[in-house]
This record gives structure tokens, C-alpha cells and sequence, in this order.
């Protein structure tokens, strides 16, 4: 798939660059296209996890790039409130740019972790958020209450702050996390998705129920939140086996996604949970069939077994 990497100067921070890529369903850019934009979390960056897989196989062209302070766009990295204003004026920027360059207009918006936050509030306050017709919530966070803040409690004790350390594209990034940032981050209202978000968009919910950054319950409030509209639907899908970034689950999250977006253009969504009435196979792979002479078996096992357990 034909693909072009844009630069594009921060209009709102001097000596600030924002990098993305635009992926092409064919060689030329028509006067006006519809393009999905896909949104990376905290950390991340735009080909992480499943979001390079899905921006190759997506029947319209898309858009993914990183926010600032994230791998190849410099800038100030900011983890609460600020940070995500921040992030919003990015995505305005790249699709101003985008308009202005190529004729884009947003149709999708696809958004991992803190991503699909930020997305969902840039569609619930953006002019153009409120044209987009397709919304994929992926693994969102809507109570912000940080349930892993043990992990940084020494650092806190010790220091005054945790030197967050992650793999960023395969170099090491650290971070100062404090626990005013924590506060901060806490404060985020997410609420604003019940009263703003577009009425006529349709919304996917996809999240892990191994998920231990964002409890798996967090989709269901979202379901609840975007369901029974008369305008528009919501689909839930969890993954059984999957954490909070889908390692091993790639495939099914792109699925789906393709899917749900295919049932879309064809008008058929209903609100309820993917793959509503389609029976599922009985095997998994968390999950073994008993074998047939699973009772010869058992007895084996127990008359072999040490005194002290049996």
C-alpha cells in the first residue's frame, strides 16, 4: 500500500514538528476522500501494536501519526489535563493540514487507550469531529481513578517522583511522573461523551478481558453510554485472553474493526454485542477440551501423585 510521511511545524509550539503518515488505498489522492484517522495511547506511537495492521488493510485511506512528545514529533510531554489539550490541538492540526494539502475529510476515528479519550472528546467539541461517522473506542479508560499507582509509591516515598521507563519503537524513553501529574490525570472528565458526543455516530467498543491498565468494565460503561440512541449504534466486543494492548490478539481486534466498518457502509449495525446469534465454536485456546479418556487419566495422575497432595 502507497504511503507518504508528512512534518508538519506545531502552530501552537515554537520548534515543534508533528509526524504521521498518510496510508493509500490507491497511487492518487482524489480531490476530496474520506480517510480514517488512528489515534496511539500514552507511550505510544503511530505503528505500535495493531495500528500499523490496520492501517494496511483498511478499505479507505487513513491517517496515523504521533502526538508530541511521542517518538518522531518533539515537543513537551504532558500526562494529565494539559496533556490532553495538547493532543487535541494536534489532531486539529494534522487534519487542517490534511484538508488544506489532500482535500481529507475525517470519516473514521480510530483510538487506542488515551488515544480513543482524546478522540472521543475531539468528535464530542471539534467542528469536524461532529462529520465523522464511525468512532472504534479501543480499550478506553472512563473511570480515571489510577488503579496502578502502587507500582510508583516507592518512587514517590523515596523521591517525589517514578521514572516511568517504556520501549518506545525499540529505544528506551523515561519519563518524570509525579503525584500531582497523577492528580492532574485524575481530574479528567470523561463524562462529556453522555451529552456531546456526535448523535448520528456510530460507535465499536473493543476491549480486553485480561485488561489490567483499564478494567475490562470500563467498555461496558461506554456501551451504556452510547446505546439506545435513535440515530446511531453501539457494538461491544471483548476479547477474551487479551491485556490492555491485544499482544497475540492483533488479527481479532483488526477483524472486528474491518467487520464492524464493512456492516457499516452496508447499513446493517444493530446496537448490541459483535457477532450478536453467531454461534461461537466451543474450543479455545485458554480453554482445552477434556480428552476422551480424560477419566484414565485423572486416576493416573492422582495414584502417581506424592502422599502430601493426594
Amino acid at each position: 500500500m502507497p504511503s507518504i510521511k508528512f512534518q508538519i511545524p506545531h502552530p501552537n509550539e515554537e520548534g515543534c514538528t508533528l509526524t504521521g503518515i498518510i496510508g493509500q488505498r490507491n497511487d492518487a489522492i482524489k480531490e476530496t476522500a474520506d480517510a480514517a484517522h488512528i489515534l496511539h495511547g500514552v507511550m505510544g506511537h503511530k505503528n505500535y501494536f495493531f495500528q500499523k495492521k490496520l492501517a494496511q488493510r483498511l478499505p479507505i485511506d487513513s491517517c496515523r501519526f504521533d502526538f508530541r512528545g511521542n517518538h518522531e514529533s518533539n515537543g513537551s510531554w504532558h500526562m494529565g489535563e494539559k496533556g490532553f489539550v495538547n493532543d487535541l490541538q494536534d489532531i486539529d492540526t494534522v487534519v487542517a493540514h490534511l484538508k488544506t494539502q489532500y482535500g481529507y475529510r475525517v470519516d473514521l476515528v480510530i483510538g487506542h487507550s488515551r488515544g480513543s479519550i482524546v478522540g472521543m472528546r475531539w468528535l464530542s467539541t471539534a467542528p469536524e469531529g461532529q462529520g465523522v461517522s464511525g468512532y472504534v473506542n479501543v480499550s478506553a479508560r472512563y473511570r480515571m481513578k489510577v488503579t496502578y499507582y502502587d507500582r510508583w509509591r516507592e518512587g514517590f516515598e523515596k523521591k517525589g517522583v517514578f521514572h516511568w521507563k517504556v520501549r518506545v519503537a525499540g529505544k528506551q524513553v523515561v519519563r518524570e511522573v509525579t503525584p500531582e501529574h497523577i492528580r492532574d490525570f485524575e481530574e479528567v472528565d470523561t463524562s462529556s461523551v453522555w451529552t456531546k458526543f456526535p448523535a448520528n455516530t456510530d460507535v465499536l467498543t473493543v476491549h480486553g478481558l485480561d485488561d489490567q491498565v483499564v478494567p475490562p468494565f470500563d467498555g461496558m460503561i461506554y456501551a451504556r453510554a452510547f446505546s439506545n440512541r435513535t440515530t446511531a449504534t453501539h457494538t461491544l466486543h471483548y476479547v477474551e485472553g487479551a491485556d490492555h494492548n491485544f499482544i497475540g490478539h492483533y488479527d481479532e481486534v483488526v477483524d472486528t474493526i474491518l467487520g464492524w466498518w464493512d456492516q457499516k457502509t452496508k447499513g446493517t449495525l444493530k446496537d448490541g454485542v459483535w457477532l450478536a446469534g453467531v454461534k461461537p465454536k466451543l474450543y479455545s485456546p485458554l480453554i482445552q477440551p477434556f480428552p476422551r479418556n480424560w477419566s484414565q487419566m485423572l486416576m493416573s495422575l492422582l495414584t502417581s501423585a506424592p502422599r502430601s497432595i493426594r
